[in-house]
Order: structure tokens, then sequence, then C-alpha cells
């Protein structure tokens, strides 16, 4: 569990939200069937766990409320993609509020989650390719946010490449915490191979010169 706890959008979060926890890709599973990863760990972390887990603040029934839909617990129905899934069946926990923080434009990418199955997973099943539009703040456009409240920070890519690569089209490519007054990123970082700190504008700037789109900015619940 989370120590030094403050309250921030109607949850508990902790003082150092696992800040240096070392970067491990998919560290979370169902512990038994395809995926025998544990349900929850605190150690270490990928992108999305992180978020996960400081929004569940590292209980793990809150967890599994995030991480599947309706809380059932089975890897195909896991949240797998932030653009439909997580999005969606999150949709009491965040909402995108990218239009208050810049002017915005509209992402729209098929999520064919079937192809991805298959082609990664080795599995067939019966998903049919769906649609959807992520509003988000065009780098172009970006400016020193001021946010009274931590807000999910997701990176918005064209990511052309992808279906190639995984099946499926992408458009969110990395997740993190703008933390409040806009300065700061925290994310589970695979360069730095843990939990970081990053100044935003910098980081932002860096992934806009590696070809990306903008930020989506999600106001927690």
């Amino acid at each position: 569990m989370l120590t030094g706890c403050a309250m921030n959008g109607g949850f508990m979060l902790g003082k150092d939200y696992y800040l240096g926890a070392k970067y491990i890709r998919d560290p979370l599973g169902e512990e038994k069937g395809y995926d025998k990863d544990p349900l929850i760990r605190t150690d270490a972390f990928d992108c999305t766990t992180y978020v996960e887990t400081v929004l569940a603040d590292g209980d793990v029934n809150n967890l599994n409320l995030i991480r599947y839909k309706n809380g059932e617990i089975d890897f195909l129905n896991r949240n797998h993609f932030i653009e439909t899934d997580w999005l969606q069946n999150n949709s009491s926990r965040v909402v995108n509020a990218s239009e208050k923080y810049g002017k915005t434009h509209t992402r729209r990418v098929t999520i064919d989650k079937r192809a991805w199955l298959k082609k990664i997973h080795k599995i067939d099943a019966d998903f049919t390719p769906e649609t959807v539009s992520v509003k988000y703040i065009p780098y172009k456009n970006l400016e020193q946010i001021d946010n009274d409240k931590m807000l999910v920070v997701l990176f918005i890519s064209a990511n052309s490449k992808s279906v190639e690569t995984v099946g499926t089209e992408l458009a969110v490519t990395h997740m993190g915490f703008l933390m409040p007054g806009g300065r700061t990123l925290r994310h589970a970082s695979s360069a730095a191979g843990h939990v970081v700190d990053a100044e935003f504008m910098n980081y932002a700037k860096r992934r806009w010169q590696m070809g990306e789109m903008g930020v989506a900015l999600l106001e927690i619940k």
C-alpha cells in the first residue's frame, strides 16, 4: 500500500507515487491461464500499469476494476487498448478534458483487437474492429499547463507502422501523470528503467521532434 497519502481528485495518492520503482514491460496478468503474472505488484511497472496502480491507490480490488471490464478477471476481458477499452470502461474515473487546456484536434483510430490477438498472441477471438475519436492538443498548440490537480496525460502518435508490427492501428503510445502546476511529468520510463520525474514541456518537445502528434489530458473524477 502507499504511504504518506493525501487526497487528490477523490482518491488517495502516495506521497512518492512509487518514484524510483523499476520499469518492466507488461508486469501484470491474471495469475493463471494465458498470463500468469501477478494481479498486482508495486516494485515494478510499465507506463500503463503505473498509472493504473496509482489510480487504484495500490489496492488490488480497485486495480482489477480499472484493468478489466466490469472487474471480471480474464485475459480477453482486460482493457488492452487505451483508445477503446480503457477510456470507455474507466469513464466513471477519468474524462478527456483536453479542450480546457489548449486548442484541440481529433485523432481517429481503428482498433482491430482480433488482428492484434492473432498476430501477437496467436489467439483467435471474435472481436469487431472499433473506430473511435480521441481529442488531443497538438504539440504546436501546447503551452505550459497550470493544473491544480494531477492529470493523466496520454501521448498521441500517428503510429502508421503499427498495423504491420502489431496488427492494428494505435494512437496512444505512452502515458503518465502531469503533476499539479503542469511542470512535472511522472511516469514509468523504459529509457530510464524506472519511475522518474521529467520536465513536461521538454519531454513533450522531444516527442514532437520524434514525429508524434500531441497529448490528451484526462481529469480524474
